[in-house]
């Protein structure tokens, strides 16, 4: 959540930021608006509590001197009534103000592109090369179907579109990647490791941005409003909502393996086919609870921190820093990590790795007591996929593909699979 002390200081700031990312800057203007009513609601309770204190003091001198207090106490009690109805007034205009408040986009980093689209991310590196593939690389569901390793057919009738039994050979990769990127994260990356709720309440997805505006692409229980999680990020980043911690533990980190439940609401048409885009999959999610002071800092580090499993599968990819068109809501800056898949001749993102400033920290409550004193503050948060697993598994089969129609597993992962190949059918 944007600091409403900010906006109403600088007001030209977050229009511009709302111009830039393709919103409605005069949604500032509504902001303060209704800031400045509050305002005078709260500024009339006041005044008429002093004048109620001043009359209890009138009253208490009457009693004493044994006078009529009739008429002022006549007045009191109509004095009293006013307040409870400004003060109810108030809080109506609080709360409309603090929903206002929740739809806003964060303001991007200085160092976020300026852009209208993902036409305008800019590339900051790329590692690796892509391979060379002497016969016609097949996509991965063809791969998939082929070997007999991805049903998609049968998952859709269990369930639905979007929905796959991945079998055999596959289902070894995905338990054998999950184990192999929380052991890199948590033996070299110093991170905790974490099994986090899958379901979370209402307040918890408000806390890192999920809610109020994106309740369509959650998946919803009624019967406990509750929701399944789209990523670990959720219930790992609000471990710490409505707490203090101490400067000296930051910076925090955690790696979470969880599966994600995403309705993908707005994306009917995109990616149907295959595992890119599941209703249900597989992630290990990295979250690190920084000093606003070295949040950057720690944002590099973590980016590097999933790049590095990446360069341990041998998977070529390249890194893009996200244009304020194509950023996510909560984010102050992304890098998106970029796969090569060559079955698809296209980049995927396998990655996305953000700060978002003290944005979700502000929702949840989440602060740190400074060392030398002084107010407690919001800390910064961050989080990136370390990795996607199901578009990992995409990756390898497209990659590592032969052309005797078999799959070969990287090296790194080969103990924690048991085998080297996916042998053709």
């Amino acid at each position: 959540m944007l600091d409403l002390k900010a906006i109403v200081a600088d007001p030209k700031k977050f229009k511009k930021s709302l111009s830039d990312r393709g919103a409605d800057p005069t949604e500032i203007d509504r902001v303060l608006a209704v800031n400045e009513e509050r305002r005078k609601v709260m500024t009339s309770a006041e005044t008429l509590k002093a004048k109620q204190n001043k009359m209890n003091v009138e009253i208490a001198a009457l009693k004493k001197a044994k006078q009529d207090a009739t008429t002022l106490l006549n007045e009191m009690k109509e004095l009293s009534q006013e307040v409870k109805r400004l003060e109810t007034e108030a809080g109506f205009v609080d709360s409309k103000v603090q929903g206002l408040l929740e739809v806003l986009p964060n303001v991007c980093h200085i160092s976020t592109p300026v852009g209208g689209s993902a036409a305008d991310n800019k590339e900051v590196r790329s590692w690796g090369e892509k391979p060379k593939i002497s016969f016609k690389a097949l996509e991965h569901w063809e791969l998939g179907e082929k070997l007999k390793i991805l049903d998609f057919e049968r998952g859709g009738k269990v369930t639905g579109a979007r929905f796959t039994f991945v079998m055999g050979y596959a289902a070894k990769i995905e338990r054998a990647l999950i184990n192999f990127m929380l052991d890199m994260h948590t033996r070299e990356h110093g991170y905790e490791e974490m099994i986090p709720p899958f379901m979370v309440n209402r307040d918890t997805m408000r806390g890192t941005g999920q809610l109020p505006k994106f309740e369509e692409d959650l998946f919803h229980l009624d019967k406990v409003d509750y929701f399944l999680i789209p990523t670990a990020e959720v219930p790992v980043t609000n471990i710490f909502k409505q707490e203090v911690l101490d400067e000296s533990q930051l910076p925090i980190a955690f790696a979470a393996y969880s599966p994600c439940f995403r309705a993908e609401a707005g994306s009917y048409g995109k990616d149907t086919k295959g595992l890119i885009r599941q209703h249900q999959f597989n992630k290990v999610e990295i979250v690190r609870f920084a000093h606003p002071s070295s949040s950057y800092d720690q944002h590099e580090l973590l980016t590097g921190h999933a790049e590095k499993i990446l360069q341990k599968l041998g998977l070529h990819y390249r890194v893009m820093c996200l244009s304020t068109g194509d950023i996510g809501f909560s984010s102050a800056k992304t890098y998106d990590l970029e796969v090569w898949l060559p079955g698809q001749n296209a980049y995927r993102e396998i990655s996305s790795c953000s700060n978002f400033e003290d944005f979700q920290a502000r929702r949840a409550n989440i602060r740190f007591k400074p060392m030398g004193g002084g107010k407690p503050e919001f800390v910064h948060t961050l989080n990136g996929s370390g990795l996607a697993v199901g578009r990992t598994l995409v990756a390898i089969l497209e990659n590592f593909q032969q052309a005797d129609g078999s799959v070969s597993i990287p090296k790194v992962l080969q103990p924690y699979c048991g085998f080297d190949k996916i042998p053709s059918k």
